[in-house]
């Protein structure tokens, strides 16, 4: 193993940076941007990435009709509006927007590609992190060692090297192409095949109309049907907005509003969640075609927001089943055979391209060892401090996205959580934070998983992922509360600085 350019040895209280943050997509670049505006000049930090490009989520997956699934206006970033008037965007321009605003902030200059981290060890005695990441050029198994006083996870919480493995069925007897939405190949000729998709979530819903035009026929095939919400993409108050004010202010009003409504539908959800199935019931019922039955196809046997609603961006999904160029079967499958998907029911599907879209796959902090003092802990017992700090790891710092809310949203809440921790070590001549919390505090938390919502993936995700409890250990759930305790709330208590 070989170490960094700058390292002066073992024995030096040296770092390399004073922030290290793990990954360049939309976490990563907006914690670049709270940092390096957050905190003197001079402060150095650099964006370690294990691909080629930046983008992260959205530079991996190219899945035809790829897109936000929630508003665009809160889903970008708070300190570079987006540009365009639609309500929800494509991959390939969030990909471009993401660039753009890394590279206008000078953020880009600070990325370092292809600087995969194989692991983490906290040094308490030189106070920093020694990183161990493979880097381009080095020969095979080189790596070089980066000192950090604190780092950064933007690496979201699914493996992007592997999908959610799940049973089918029979499934490796299958002669025709057997593909997952996470690796889809670029050359895929798809023009008058037969498709089926499985699974009902938003990448289902996604996919069935954008592959309409070329395929023969898409099926989407679902074992249980998910609530679908038609969004207009140019709404009525989202016009008049634009053509009362200029971009700039039109903007924070639409993210704003969002933002407003976001907090109120779940709240009435909640509260009262026949009326809103009543809603979502008529909404499906008057586009879709005659031969196509609401139930059991669009009637979840769950309440709304149980599980989150997929957006259908101008209806888009029932147009397609109106134009007969697609169907949804809710169904079970018995077996799969070499040209043939069988189902419980007795109906027989025979498509010559499979589609898996039926989740991801768990990898926390991108699959490398986090150790203190060469100690493994095992973050699934441990809580999350205020959402961001990971109990009893120094100045480690953690990003998790709202589940009822734009994914940036909870990134930028741990970004000043983030920024305002370092510059208050900063301003008390102190080098090292870390969450603690008394035995008998311990003993007494109830345990709470980060995300409530149900579905199979999350399942297995709340399993692995750190726990949330109660006070300071309270998992994010309303978005202006928490940005709020984010940017001016408490950050000491539960949290030792030295």
């Amino acid at each position: 193993m070989t170490a960094a350019t700058s390292n002066p040895g073992a024995n030096a209280s040296h770092t390399d940076f004073d922030l290290i943050i793990v990954g360049a997509g939309i976490a990563g670049i907006n914690a670049a941007y709270r940092f390096q505006t957050g905190t003197p000049d001079g402060s150095s930090y650099a964006i370690f990435e294990a691909r080629e490009s930046l983008g992260g989520t959205w530079d991996l997956f190219r899945y035809p009709g790829i897109r936000s699934d929630s508003d665009i206006f809160t889903f970008a970033f708070q300190w570079n509006a987006w540009p365009k008037k639609g309500t929800m965007a494509s991959g390939q321009e969030i990909r471009a927007y993401i660039k753009e605003s890394a590279q206008k902030t000078g953020i880009y200059d600070n990325i370092r590609f292809q600087h995969k981290i194989i692991a983490a060890n906290w040094e308490s005695e030189h106070s920093r992190w020694a990183i161990t990441a493979s880097v381009p050029g080095a020969a095979a198994k080189e790596t070089k060692v980066f000192y950090s006083q604190f780092m950064y996870l933007a690496t979201g919480y699914y493996d992007y090297e592997q999908p959610l493995q799940t049973t089918i069925p029979g499934i490796d007897n299958f002669q025709g192409k057997v593909l997952h939405p996470q690796f889809w190949p670029e050359d895929l000729d798809y023009k008058g095949k037969e498709v089926v998709i499985i699974g009902s979530g938003a990448t289902a819903v996604t996919m069935v109309p954008s592959m309409t035009d070329k395929a023969k026929h898409v099926t989407m095939l679902q074992r249980s049907p998910t609530y679908i919400f038609p969004l207009p993409q140019h709404g009525t108050l989202a016009r008049i907005v634009f053509l009362l004010f200029p971009r700039s202010i039109s903007t924070l009003i639409l993210r704003a509003g969002w933002i407003l409504q976001l907090v109120l539908m779940i709240q009435f959800c909640k509260y009262f969640p026949g009326i809103v199935r009543r809603v979502i019931r008529y909404e499906n019922v008057k586009r879709l075609p005659a031969k196509v039955s609401w139930d059991p196809h669009f009637n979840p046997r769950y309440n709304p927001w149980e599980q989150r609603l997929c957006a259908s961006q101008d209806g888009d999904i029932f147009a397609a089943l109106s134009t007969g160029k697609a169907s949804v079967v809710t169904d079970t499958i018995s077996t799969v055979t070499e040209s043939s998907i069988k189902l419980d029911s007795g109906s027989v599907l025979h498509p010559d391209i499979i589609v898996t879209a039926t989740g991801l796959k768990l990898s926390f902090a991108g699959g490398m060892e986090l150790t203190v003092n060469g100690r493994h802990l095992d973050q699934s017992k441990q809580f999350l401090w205020k959402g961001t700090m990971l109990q009893d790891i120094p100045n480690l710092f953690f990003t998790i996205g709202f589940e009822n809310a734009s994914w940036t949203l909870g990134c930028d809440c741990a970004a000043h959580l983030t920024v305002r921790v370092i510059e208050q070590l900063r301003n008390k001549g102190l080098r090292v934070a870390v969450p603690r919390m008394s035995a008998s505090d311990q003993k007494a938390m109830v345990p709470r998983p980060l995300f409530s919502l149900k579905a199979t993936y999350l399942d297995s995700v709340n399993e692995q992922l750190p726990k949330g409890g109660s006070g300071v250990w309270a998992p994010r759930t309303n978005y202006p509360v928490d940005l709020w305790k984010s940017t001016y709330g408490d950050i000491e208590t539960n949290l030792d600085m030295s």
